[in-house]
């Protein structure tokens, strides 16, 4: 029996709810934290105070489309396929963005969809071709994609736009782009003079970026709460990229004091521009709040944080003093839940895999054992589930398989493949996304996988020093030192200043119980890249000080005449 009335909802069993998924690329923690405390962002300050709330724990690479498809799916980069931003045509060698294509798993929305929901996506990475599902799916080049070169989508992208087709002239009329958006929109995010919004469409140009990501922004959206009241949708994930890009831009800006020069005018022009995207996130959150009735539970959350107002000491990390790079995402991101079903308090550590396991069981149906995250149990009222699932794939695509998608009409295929944007007979490559995911087999200990992956992209790429130190590392691993050996010769003669191969050279060294040459290794890779934390964190454990300045053994004084052989030696022909 109850304790008390009141608590009867928790008793008893509980219908699914209607789930509403709201996701903000790059939103910080930190930053809604000390907005909410300037009383900026009510939102967000209520649903943290009447729902649930922890810092989401992201996962490394912190790629947009890699960590978005990780959510999307509850599994790990290896195990759904997508590493990077592109992938390339095997048959034309073009690079183009990732496609749903390229993911070989199943999505939470493909789940939901064959278990009976209806559900709907709006906008989220690497859905296009729009895949079939029962609902709709606006896919993430209705609104063009940032990652062409105009802005614009190119002619084969007008096919699978949208689920079902005629979807797209219904939601037209909400689309906004770039030359729609005007001097009243852009005056709360930046001081410009008239003339420079009349400039011709340029990424390169930080107002034009700021108007697509305005744009784009606004336009999900709208889509989202369009379609959510009209369609009553079990489930609904709507993606607004804006967050990021506007961090992007003018992230370097955001509250920095003592700016001289050239960054003090961009802050005079610029830097407003992302708290006043926080404060649109903010209304946005509103608006998606008004939407919800007694039934439905919302899901907000970002995919990593972002190291807004920090200095610009490394020109690694810049591009051209405005678009800092992935260097600066930070680890953490936001999640809340709020809503039908949601107990009030703090969540300890979610991860990104917990997302969709915990979608899943708000929606009544159980988590796969193949999905190695958690339901969120302690934050969330649901029933148990009445069945096992061992795992929800047994029609999805795997590696290797051809083109044949399902969930692709035939003839956008044929459009696609007649334009270059697929091959015949295989799914898009993706030869950085391959590095990524060799590098996260690497990590995870399965060194044979990782070695045979290094080794299929170092006969495409025989003079890439950085394969031949990371696969270095990987035969090093399982103690094949004398082909580790080689490679890193390899490494080193092509690329003298390689710190990755120095360190990997120390590594093996050490193994070998080898302890002056290992130290002397560490230090050379220090000496070039004096933040090489590797390196540093083994010369702190072998002798307790990171200092590389002169070396000290002459097993050290050796290894620094070879680099400075290797350094001066013509690379291999």
């Amino acid at each position: 029996m109850c304790a008390a009335a009141f608590l009867l909802v928790f008793c008893s069993p509980r219908k699914p709810a209607r789930v509403l998924v709201l996701g903000f690329d790059g939103l910080d923690p930190r930053i809604v934290d000390l907005l909410m405390s300037e009383g900026r962002l009510q939102n967000f300050a209520r649903i943290r105070r009447d729902g649930a709330y922890g810092r989401l724990i992201s996962a490394r690479p912190l790629l947009s489309p890699v960590v978005w498809t990780t959510i999307a799916t509850g599994k790990n980069p290896d195990q759904h396929g997508i590493g990077h931003f592109v992938a390339v045509d095997p048959s034309s060698g073009e690079s183009v963005p990732v496609t749903s294509r390229n993911r070989m798993v199943k999505a939470v929305w493909d789940v939901a969809s064959d278990e009976g929901k209806k559900v709907g996506v709006v906008g989220w990475w690497a859905t296009w071709p729009a895949p079939l599902v029962n609902g709709f799916v606006v896919s993430d080049h209705t609104c063009y994609h940032f990652l062409f070169p105009q802005g614009t989508n190119p002619p084969a992208a007008a096919e699978g736009l949208t689920h079902p087709p005629g979807l797209l002239s219904r939601i037209e009329p909400l689309i906004r782009k770039p030359a729609d958006v005007g001097p009243v929109d852009v005056a709360p995010f930046v001081d410009v003079e008239p003339d420079e919004l009349a400039r011709p469409f340029a990424f390169e140009d930080e107002v034009s970026h700021l108007r697509w990501a305005l744009a784009s922004s606004d336009t999900y959206r709208r889509l989202g709460l369009e379609l959510w009241r009209s369609e009553r949708p079990d489930l609904m994930l709507t993606y607004i990229e804006g967050t990021d890009s506007i961090a992007h831009l003018f992230g370097h800006l955001f509250r920095a004091a003592d700016l001289e020069g050239e960054l003090a005018r961009q802050q005079a022009r610029y830097g407003h521009a992302v708290e006043q995207m926080y404060v649109w996130a903010d209304k946005a959150l509103g608006d998606y709040l008004a939407a919800m009735d007694d039934t439905t539970t919302l899901v907000v959350m970002s995919d990593h944080g972002f190291d807004l107002g920090a200095a610009q000491d490394d020109p690694s990390k810049t591009r051209d003093m405005r678009r800092v790079s992935e260097q600066f995402h930070r680890l953490e991101g936001v999640l809340y839940l709020f809503g039908a079903g949601v107990r009030r308090g703090r969540i300890d550590r979610p991860g990104i895999l917990d997302v969709t396991p915990t979608v899943l069981a708000l929606l009544g149906l159980p988590k796969a054992e193949d999905m190695p995250g958690r339901v969120l149990q302690d934050m969330i009222v649901v029933d148990p589930p009445k069945r096992r699932v061992t795992s929800y794939e047994k029609n999805a695509l795997v590696a290797g398989e051809t083109p044949h998608d399902p969930k692709v009409d035939p003839q956008i295929l044929e459009r696609l493949q007649s334009l270059g944007y697929v091959g015949e007979g295989g799914r898009p490559r993706s030869p950085q996304g391959e590095r990524n995911l060799a590098a996260l087999a690497f990590q995870a200990g399965r060194y044979e996988e990782a070695t045979a992956a290094y080794e299929r992209l170092l006969k495409e790429e025989p003079r890439d020093p950085a394969l031949h130190a990371s696969l270095a590392g990987c035969l090093g691993a399982m103690s094949r030192y004398d082909d580790a050996g080689r490679h890193l010769d390899i490494a080193i003669q092509l690329a003298p200043l390689n710190v990755e191969a120095y360190h990997n050279r120390g590594v093996i060294y050490e193994r070998q119980h080898r302890r002056d040459a290992a130290i002397a290794q560490y230090r050379l890779a220090v000496r070039y890249d004096p933040k090489y934390e590797p390196s540093r964190q083994a010369l702190l454990r072998l002798v307790g000080s990171a200092d590389v300045r002169e070396p000290r053994s002459e097993a050290e004084q050796q290894a620094a005449a070879s680099a400075a052989t290797a350094a001066t030696a013509a690379p291999p022909g």
